[in-house]
């Protein structure tokens, strides 16, 4: 997986607490085991430099080094049983072949002790891995994983070290992964040469996203004089000029200890990770000088601009406004902690929320319709940098835009910043740090990874409120502190880019076209031999796809393995102003998570369309005596965040029943209870909806990142589409979130006058915010339940005038059902019931200006409660592993593909995939496998394995008893349905393909996101939207 890493401040913002109940420091055994350690002290081949207790996170870091090979070592030991396991290299490619992320593939094909092809999918399917993945960044490369399971743990641990170490690097591998020239049917060697690999089109795919092309290209010219002036995952058109030599000798020089950083996490003895890092790698290795140090960026003496171009987007809200411009500046080295913390914090300050100056110097005129796609503080290289600027902006605005970016600067080192946005961002720190996720440790390696990279201290990193206390004495002791470092690194910085990026109706054409003629010069030069090898060549690839595996040399668990039970989440139910509410105590670090549901069974039809942009709008245009500025600043200053969504989610029972409405959510401190409630109180009683202006840069914002979301979410916009005519829950579900709801707040983005839908939201309201019609729940510790309860009624007393008993829409499909099965007498909520439902066949082509195609087809089934739920979810887990991902990935080239169950639907699909019907077509074949039963009880088990790894995978305090609430999920429904899925067997399995699955047995919806495609619209049985 090729990526772009994660600014500084947004990952020490998803520096959670972890989801075990947070202890003092000194009664966590996983800490006091660690505190124990002593600087010098060796263990299995590692001498201990550092030991540090962090109370800031409840942890203890332990900092070692590998004696004979130089590796370095982070072990932070927390009280959490998630444990995480990750090993990263500093990869520095100097050329834009992809060489680092084809080797991140290929090294995950199969190693010395576990040469099966493509170990590390297998192990997804033996594991109870609660992550497993690998990802390549500008510099580094990264493979982590975490489970619960001390076992697993082992024979994961194996598995990843044999992998990065003593990889095959088997050329097969690296065809099939990287790039290869083939027949385009591999079985006749008359039909054309094309190239294909798996990265290849991941790559093509990637540079359909305008996004990430700009911010590819604003990496490459910031910053040109080394490893980041070349794509480290591969341009499509250099990726054919890598060879596997050069693969297998990158391998050699990147991939040794000498280069590596090692990092565990989690409650797991230090001791056994060191003595297996040892036996199995280490101890075969001695120490070298890898050379991989990225150098310092010269300097400019003068700022420079650029312009580059890409595809026009047809669903940009305004076709005329497509241009971007953005200023980027080199800033200091990311090593320097204190400084990188400060400077993010400043960016923060600079361009987050509506009281920031270049939001109301870019935003709120109206001159684009978002920030640019980079933005911000951006730490994923050596020398870090901060880049401002706009999209879906007019040609001829890109002179104003750079003269207000530079009088914006001016401004901010006059006067400062206000007091209150530093106290929020502040705030924002303090709450993020206690409340607890389920995947802290992997939050905690992706944060220490790029400044480790570079020789940064990580346990330096950690200390986050040293950090904190630092900057506010720096504020203290020097009131103008912000703007000078504003003075410093932007007003004097000559090294500054203004990188301008236009659409160019040709763009995608060339590309294909420089594609076409990169093919011609490689063709022309075979010989009728070569052209013979690559047939021979393709047909021995197809045949080792094709050939039954032997996986029993890889490690795995056993069903046996897997907990016969899960615990049970209690809750209580209570009645507050005649407002259902569920209360959760839970172990919450002083955060009170507060939800509420609000129906839309009175709403008008044609309102519903509407509901994501009210959703919007509600918490963003002012409320009560605060304008809107004033309501983001109150909500960053006393929550955690306050959301409204669309709530679309089908009953458990029965297919054509189903909750529709909206969720509020929010979290704040224990201290700050009252006045989230004030909030909430304000914007029921009293929200802003009269100001034009501000409602038009919501929706223009609201459609750019719609727009911009289809390129890399494809096969999401897919599998909702082909969902649509198979239940109501999914017709709605398109409507609110799918391709149909793209279209429509595209259609609001170009209406010159939004009167209409000002007066139109109020009437949402009246509907929406109805405590007639909502339940709420709150999750808080024991201590503060009580306390949360009280605040809550004097809510619901403040709202009570809101309170109607509206009429439902379609009052003959309500369905009262009561919010838990065991509470028959109440509460209640009300369900749409549609029992004379007629689901039709519907196929539809979106023709798209990307290269690649996502494709989905979804087959009505049955709901979570019927007892052939849970055989077609490990059917759909065993057509992936055992037919579907060789098929569509490893022939077919698609960067993923598979099955997956949920809401009553089984779903087919495919993302970045160079083919369409043929995908179609190998969906169909992978039906006849599993109905002829050729599977063995083995595979079962490993397809139960990889479902249970869902099921059980850690809730955070946040979260407990939200299946329920959410869902409409008991434990003992849990509970049956896990038993259900122990009790899957081999009929069961042939059988649910047989019924459910074959052709004109179910319904079933097909739909495709792609480029133009002539098979299609020749046929007349598809829709072309």
């Amino acid at each position: 997986m090729w990526r772009h890493t994660r600014p500084a401040l947004q990952k020490i913002l998803r520096l959670n607490r972890p989801r075990a109940t947070c202890r003092a420091l000194k009664s966590s055994s996983a800490t006091e085991r660690a505190l124990q350690y002593q600087p010098g002290q060796k263990i299995h081949g590692f001498t201990i430099k550092e030991v540090v207790a962090v109370p800031d996170l409840f942890l203890a870091a332990v900092k070692l080094t590998h004696d004979e090979t130089g590796a370095q070592y982070l072990h932070a030991a927390r009280d959490d049983s998630n444990n995480l396991f990750s090993v990263q290299f500093r990869t520095t490619p100097m050329d834009s072949t992809g060489v680092p992320h084809i080797l991140e593939h290929t090294v995950l094909c199969g190693s010395e002790r576990f040469p099966v092809r493509d170990p590390f999918f297998k192990m997804t399917n033996r594991s109870l891995s609660t992550h497993m993945n690998a990802s390549t960044a500008s510099d580094y490369t990264m493979y982590p994983f975490s489970t619960q399971n001390a076992k697993d743990f082992q024979n994961l641990l194996s598995v990843y070290l044999d992998a990065v170490f003593f990889p095959c690097l088997r050329e097969q591998d690296f065809w099939q992964e990287g790039w290869r020239l083939e027949n385009e049917n591999p079985t006749d060697p008359q039909s054309p040469l094309v190239f294909k690999g798996v990265v290849f089109n991941e790559m093509k795919g990637a540079f359909s996203d305008n996004k990430r092309v700009y911010r590819q290209h604003l990496q490459n010219k910031l910053l040109p004089d080394h490893t980041y002036s070349v794509v480290s995952g591969g341009e499509p058109l250099c990726i054919p000029d890598l060879t596997w030599v050069q693969l297998k000798e990158f391998h050699a020089t990147h991939y040794h200890p000498s280069n590596a950083r090692f990092f565990t996490y989690g409650d797991l003895p230090l001791e056994q990770h060191l003595q297996q890092i040892q036996q199995e790698a280490l101890s075969k290795f001695t120490r070298i000088n890898p050379k991989t140090e990225v150098p310092p960026q010269e300097p400019w003496t003068s700022p420079r601009e650029d312009h580059v171009t890409c595809g026009p987007d047809a669903l940009a809200p305004d076709q005329t406004r497509q241009n971007t411009l953005c200023v980027s500046f080199l800033l200091g080295d990311i090593t320097d902690t204190l400084e990188s913390f400060t400077l993010s914090l400043l960016s923060s300050l600079l361009v987050f929320g509506p009281s920031s100056p270049f939001y109301k110097a870019l935003i709120e005129p109206k001159i684009g319709t978002n920030f640019s796609s980079v933005v911000g503080y951006d730490s994923s290289t050596r020398e870090a940098s901060f880049s401002i600027g706009l999209q879906g902006m007019a040609k001829q605005d890109m002179e104003r835009v750079k003269q207000i970016i530079h009088q914006t600067i001016d401004r901010v080192i006059q006067d400062g910043f206000e007091e209150e946005s530093i106290e929020a961002l502040l705030h924002k720190i303090e709450i993020q740090m206690k409340h607890q996720s389920t995947n802290f440790g992997l939050a905690l390696a992706s944060y220490v990874a790029s400044s480790w990279n570079h020789d940064g201290d990580p346990v330096e990193l950690l200390r986050i409120n040293h950090s904190v206390n630092k900057f506010k004495q720096a504020l203290k002791e020097n009131p103008r502190f912000l703007q000078e470092k504003v003075q410093h690194y932007f007003k004097e910085n000559p090294h500054r880019l203004t990188l301008s990026m236009s659409p160019d109706e040709q763009y995608v054409e060339k590309r294909a076209r420089a594609e076409e003629e990169k093919l011609q010069r490689k063709v022309q030069a075979l010989t009728e031999d070569d052209r013979r090898q690559i047939y021979e060549k393709g047909l021995e690839l197809l045949s080792a796809q094709s050939a039954a595996q032997d996986a029993s040399c890889l490690p795995a668990l056993r069903v046996s393995d897997i907990d016969p039970v899960t615990a049970l989440t209690p809750v209580q139910f209570t009645s507050v102003e005649g407002v259902p509410v569920q209360l959760c105590e839970q172990p919450t670090n002083g955060l009170v998570y507060y939800r509420a549901v609000c129906s839309l069974n009175s709403l008008p039809e044609d309102l519903r369309p509407l509901v994501p942009l009210f959703c919007t709008a509600i918490t963003h245009m002012g409320c009560g005596s605060m304008d809107y500025r004033q309501q983001a600043q109150q909500m960053a200053l006393r929550t955690g965040g306050m959301s409204v969504s669309p709530h679309v989610v089908p009953d458990s029972a029965h297919m054509d029943m189903y909750e529709q409405g909206v969720l509020l959510f929010s979290a704040c401190l224990d201290r700050n209870l009252p006045h989230m409630f004030d909030l909430w109180r304000d914007i029921f009683n009293s929200p802003h909806f009269d100001d034009e202006n501000l409602l038009r840069v919501l929706v223009m914002m609201s459609a750019q990142e719609r727009a911009n979301g289809i390129s890399s979410s494809g096969h999401r916009y897919a599998m909702a589409h082909a969902a649509r005519n198979l239940t109501p829950a999914g017709d709605l579900m398109e409507t609110l979130g799918g391709m149909e709801q793209v279209k429509h707040i595209k259609r609001i983005a170009e209406m010159q006058d939004l009167n209409h839908v000002i007066r139109t939201l109020p009437r949402l309201k009246k509907h929406l915010l109805n405590p007639h019609n909502m339940r709420c729940a709150i999750n808080a510790t024991p201590q503060k339940i009580s306390d949360s309860s009280k605040h809550l009624e004097t809510f619901l007393k403040d709202v009570s005038g809101n309170r109607k008993d509206l009429k439902p829409v379609r009052a003959n499909m309500i369905q009262q059902k009561p919010i838990a099965p065991h509470l028959e007498s109440g509460p209640f909520k009300s369900l749409i019931s549609e029992s004379n439902y007629q689901p039709c066949h519907m196929k539809t082509f979106f023709p798209m200006y990307f290269p690649v195609n996502s494709v989905s087809q979804s087959i009505r089934t049955v709901p979570f409660a019927h007892q052939d739920y849970a055989i077609l979810c490990v059917l759909a887990k065993m057509m992936t592993a055992k037919y579907l991902h060789a098929e569509i990935r490893e022939k077919g080239g698609a960067y993923g593909g598979g099955a997956q169950m949920g809401d009553g639907l089984f779903f087919f699909y495919s993302y970045r995939d160079p083919n369409s019907l043929q995908t179609l077509a190998a969906f169909r074949r992978g039906v006849d496998w599993a109905k002829a039963g050729q599977f063995s009880q083995q595979d079962i088990d490993e397809a139960k394995l990889s479902v249970f790894s869902a099921v059980d995978a850690p809730v955070a305090p946040s979260g407990k008893g939200m299946s329920l609430f959410l869902n409409g999920l008991t434990d003992e429904m849990r509970d049956a349905h896990r038993q259900r899925l122990f009790a899957v067997s081999h009929q069961n399995l042939v059988d649910a393909a047989e019924r459910y699955l074959s052709v004109g047995h179910g319904t079933d919806g097909v739909a495709i996101l792609g480029p133009e495609n002539e098979a299609i619209r020749k046929d007349p049985s598809w829709i072309i939207k």
